[in-house]
């Protein structure tokens, strides 16, 4: 059975060079000298305040939010994150988290007068959507490390890697023209 950390491995490649340091840290891509390994459980600290805390939770929903199969509150993705940014990142590794989840709260309180984790799923879009295009204070640095924490944190949960992809734990034969379209999801082994 593959563990966290291979599957961290894995997914990470795919972001490149653009990888967000502490992704690549408990990935064991980059150097750990300031951040020892972390066993399981809580995190060391708390990194965001109960309103931080609550707005990212409600964000890591929208970038994958629960369709067919379970979305990134289901999958732990929140503990995961704060976990991460606890455990793994440097202090300044979160300045562009906590900045950006504190321009979107006051980007919302500006344009919708209400908190944004309180905001609509549409107005949370269009938040997040002012983020990655750099129309909020460091927005897309903010959104680039976020959908990264997001992306990694679901598809390195259990839900990620049992429901949203297939899991074989022996794969049957190979078929290379079997068509896409009757399975609809990527298989991991």
């Amino acid at each position: 059975m593959i563990d966290r950390r291979t599957a961290l491995a894995g997914v990470a490649a795919m972001f490149g060079t653009a990888l967000f340091a502490p992704i690549a840290r408990a990935a064991g891509i980059a150097p750990a000298a300031a951040a020892p390994v972390i066993s399981e459980g809580p995190p060391s600290v708390a990194v965001f305040t109960p309103a931080q805390r609550t707005l990212m939770t409600a964000l890591s929903e929208r970038v994958l939010p629960t369709t067919d199969t379970p979305g990134a509150i289901a999958a732990g993705v929140p503990a995961y994150i704060e976990k991460l940014l606890a455990d793994w990142a440097k202090p300044g590794d979160r300045v562009p988290i906590l900045a950006g989840l504190d321009a979107i709260e006051a980007r919302s309180m500006q344009d919708y007068r209400v908190p944004a984790a309180q905001a609509s799923a549409v107005q949370q879009d269009a938040l997040l959507t002012l983020a990655m295009n750099d129309q909020l204070p460091s927005g897309e640095v903010f959104f680039q490390a976020f959908r990264q924490l997001v992306i990694t944190g679901y598809f390195t949960s259990e839900i990620g890697m049992t429901q949203e992809r297939e899991y074989l734990p022996v794969p049957g034969e190979y078929n290379g023209a079997f068509p896409f379209s009757q399975i609809n999801k990527v298989y991991s082994a």
